[in-house]
């Protein structure tokens, strides 16, 4: 950061993906009433997050980051909590059978935003601005339903307050306990290939804990038994939204974007003189950037210096997105390029962006054997240079839906149509996230 930055210097760059608001005067009033908010997380949250980050960037720890692709307003509580259940099921798993630690940062409490590849949709004879999520507009293909509407922007606040409020309470009172393990393999995870996998892991748990608990270390002993730490990401994209949510802490005189512990800029935003690269190198939080297979060693040790220039240790994680076919020649020179600078960065691969395609039918779709085919090259490629692959980016949901083929289950292309639930990319449903976490674990077991 530099003594000149404030929460508005985004606003002398050029800001790309933003939406065109037609009502100016009540975006105005909109983000007063924003400013005005109380924050949803808060500074020393955020310093935590790059703490443990830090443990990744060393090789001490792994980052599991997952979550919707787009919330929806509409999300009930049994939906928040089973997508929570799903992440916290793949961190025991990774913990367990990868034997590291896991830092637990969800796409959740506010992932309403999505940048689209064109600014309007046209079906049949109708064209419409593009679905920006619901912070913006609506999913709905009328004129009314896609109208840029900033009384979205509390919206989007009050839902991600109410869902931090539930995550809280879930990972501090109980829901979290190791004890639980066997109870959250729901049926429709234990009827899955990996659910047997599963259940002996945890009846595994279940006997240590017994153990544990006859030598005096229990819930009530040890929290680290009874809660989680559980932190909350999201794309940075509606600048706007961000400035009003940011905040200076009492403590340091720092900024940081309340709206969320950790933020990141998208591979469509990440120009070096662009507004999402100015706001968020002045703000205290940890923060992420998606790398595309067009970045060149050059482009991402000129991020690293922009977003990271002290080189705090947790600070910066980036995360590859070059699809199955690109990563093993695309992210070796990357690697390289950034070990050799010295940066502490975190590596996470995001095998989902750049393996989606669409099926005969119509459905944009991910093939399981590519997400895991990219995870396996992103491996392979620090093996080769001799760096720690931190992470995974997923996106999930703990619904049973029916929206990317493959998994232990081999769902086909026809049964797409049979839940297929997600207002913008497809995402893994519960069993094929638990057989991923298996499949990543057993590579982890065997980098580390």
């Amino acid at each position: 950061m530099t003594s000149t930055w404030t929460p508005s210097s985004w606003r002398n760059a050029e800001a790309k993906h933003q939406p065109s608001w037609p009502d100016q005067a009540g975006l105005d009033q909109a983000l007063k009433q924003l400013g005005d908010m109380p924050p949803l997380v808060f500074a020393g949250e955020a310093r935590s997050l790059t703490e443990s980050l830090g443990s990744v960037a060393d090789g001490d720890a792994f980052l599991l980051q997952a979550g919707d692709c787009a919330e929806s307003f509409d999300s009930s509580a049994d939906s928040i909590r089973d997508k929570l259940r799903v992440i916290l099921q793949m961190a025991i798993v990774l913990t367990y059978s990868g034997g590291i630690p896991v830092v637990k940062v969800g796409r959740i409490a506010g992932q309403f935003a999505k940048p689209r590849s064109s600014p309007t949709e046209t079906q049949g004879n109708t064209e419409l601005p593009s679905f920006l999520g619901q912070i913006v507009n609506d999913v709905g293909f009328t004129e009314a339903e896609r109208r840029p509407d900033p009384q979205r922007l509390l919206t989007a606040y009050h839902r991600a307050a109410s869902t931090l409020n539930l995550l809280r309470a879930f990972t501090r009172g109980g829901y979290a306990d190791l004890s639980q393990v066997s109870i959250w393999n729901r049926e429709f995870v234990a009827s899955s290939p990996a659910g047997e996998r599963y259940m002996q892991m945890a009846d595994e748990i279940d006997r240590a804990l017994t153990f544990m608990s006859a030598v005096g270390v229990n819930s009530q002993t040890t929290p680290a038994l009874h809660e989680v730490d559980f932190y909350t990401s999201h794309e940075a994209l509606l600048l706007s939204y961000e400035e009003a949510l940011t905040r200076q802490d009492s403590l340091t005189g720092r900024w940081y974007d309340c709206s969320a512990h950790m933020l990141w800029i998208g591979e469509r935003t990440r120009q070096l003189d662009g507004a999402h690269v100015k706001f968020l190198q002045g703000v205290g939080n940890p923060l992420g950037c998606k790398i595309g297979p067009t970045a060149t060693p050059e482009d991402v040790l000129a991020l690293c210096e922009a977003l990271n220039p002290d080189r705090v240790p947790g600070r910066l994680t980036l995360i590859s997105r070059m699809g199955a076919e690109k990563v093993q020649t695309g992210l070796p020179p990357l690697l390289a390029a950034v070990r050799d600078s010295g940066h502490p960065v975190v590596w996470a691969c995001d095998p989902m962006h750049g393996n989606t395609y669409t099926a005969e039918g119509g459905h944009k779709t991910r093939h399981f054997d590519k997400v895991l085919e990219e995870i396996g090259g992103f491996f392979a490629a620090h093996r080769q240079e001799e760096t720690w692959a931190g992470g995974i980016h997923v996106e999930l949901t703990g619904d049973s839906v029916t929206e990317c083929v493959g998994g232990g289950d081999g769902l086909d292309e026809d049964a797409l149509d049979q839940a297929y639930e997600t207002m913008c990319d497809p995402r893994l449903n519960g069993r094929q996230s638990t057989d991923l976490a298996f499949r990543v674990a057993d590579i982890l077991r065997d980098q580390a």
